[in-house]
């Protein structure tokens, strides 16, 4: 069963075609170094809630837009040598992010179900 990152991120409404773009690169970097798939999404029906939601877990503001998004590899080990030669790609160097990545959350997960 694939290993999953996850990435949760607010992202100003202002910013949201820099951030496209920057998505774009970041999976063409992913697959280029061999994830097996780079998915990126914008919160659609992501009600704030009373205790715990999307937004409330990145801080979203009024004018930001929740993003989810993941990439799968075939295993730890295969994350842990794709992830090395990601951050070690010239393409991610540099530049603005156009998110605040204080309020990313991130991590690996492994799969218990897979169909």
């Amino acid at each position: 069963m694939p290993y999953v990152d996850g990435f949760l991120l607010a992202v100003p409404k202002a910013n949201l075609e820099a951030y496209k773009a920057s998505a774009d690169l970041g999976g063409k970097v992913w697959m280029d170094h061999g994830a097996l798939s780079y998915v990126e999404t914008i919160a659609d029906d992501v009600p704030y809630g009373e205790l715990t939601s999307f937004p409330r877990a990145v801080l979203a503001k009024d004018d930001e837009v929740v993003v989810f998004s993941w990439a799968t590899y075939e295993s730890r080990e295969h994350r842990d040598a794709v992830m090395a030669k990601v951050m070690a790609d010239d393409r991610l160097k540099g530049g603005d992010m156009p998110f605040d990545g204080a309020r990313m959350i991130y991590g690996g997960f492994q799969s218990i179900v897979s169909l």
